[in-house]
């Protein structure tokens, strides 16, 4: 069998902070899922984003240790609606207190394009192509 991508998965020191971004961009994510050790969203297609405490790596990994906060080796990419929908989603979400890592700006591959950070220092990017 050929391998096939099917998993990001993301380690957390705060679920329900965690939760609480992701929720913001749109995923249904139930409210329950807060308290849980590891959570599995599937999304369009079927590929699947995963969150894991952190005691929950060391529960099976006991000499793992939690990477600096905002190492910028994983990412993860949100098409919005328009440009415009990226510079809004922007504000709503740096409104609410998350931070901004680079502002909105019309990006030279065709995109309007933001990036913010998650509670654990994520990177998370805010795109639409220019219409």
């Amino acid at each position: 069998m050929t391998p096939r991508f099917d998993l990001v998965g993301l380690v957390t020191s705060d679920m329900a902070a965690s939760l609480a971004f992701y929720r913001r961009l749109g995923l249904d994510l139930p409210a329950d899922a807060d308290t849980q050790p590891h959570v599995e969203f599937t999304g369009p297609g079927g590929v699947r984003i995963a969150w894991d405490t952190e005691e929950t790596v060391r529960s099976f990994d006991p000499g793992w240790a939690a990477p600096p906060r905002g190492s910028g080796r994983v990412g993860l990419a949100f098409l919005c609606d328009s440009p415009a929908g990226v510079d809004r989603l922007y504000g709503e979400l740096t409104d609410a207190g998350y931070e901004g890592h680079l502002a909105p700006w019309d990006a030279p591959w065709g995109q309007r394009y933001a990036v913010v950070r998650d509670p654990d220092g994520n990177g998370v990017d805010l795109f639409a192509p220019h219409t």
